[in-house]
């Protein structure tokens, strides 16, 4: 069998079976999963994701990831999607001078 250049990767959380209800906190924790697409994927809204995290954690684990969630705009679409084109003018700005 051919080697692969690529290295492997080591993920400490894979990613549980989306009919798990594991799915939701690990996609609620995860980065780059907005609360759309857990929305588009399992049905459940934002506030029935965020009874879920805080019947599932503990208190203070509930507490940062709310923290954290409120705070990234990667995890609603539109905040992310303004924040990129931010970060474009920046980066365009930042050539021409």
């Amino acid at each position: 069998m051919k080697k692969s250049h690529r290295p492997l990767t080591k993920v400490k959380n894979t990613e549980p079976n989306i009919d798990s209800p594991d799915w939701v906190i690990w996609a609620a924790w995860a980065d780059r999963v907005t609360f759309e697409d857990i929305k588009k994927k399992t049905g459940k809204s934002e506030s029935e994701v965020i009874k879920i995290m805080r019947n599932s954690l503990k208190t203070s684990s509930f507490k940062l990831w709310r923290k954290r969630a409120k705070n990234q705009s990667i995890k609603h679409r539109k905040k992310f999607e303004i924040s990129r084109k931010e970060i474009r003018r920046k980066i365009r700005k930042n050539d021409y001078i």
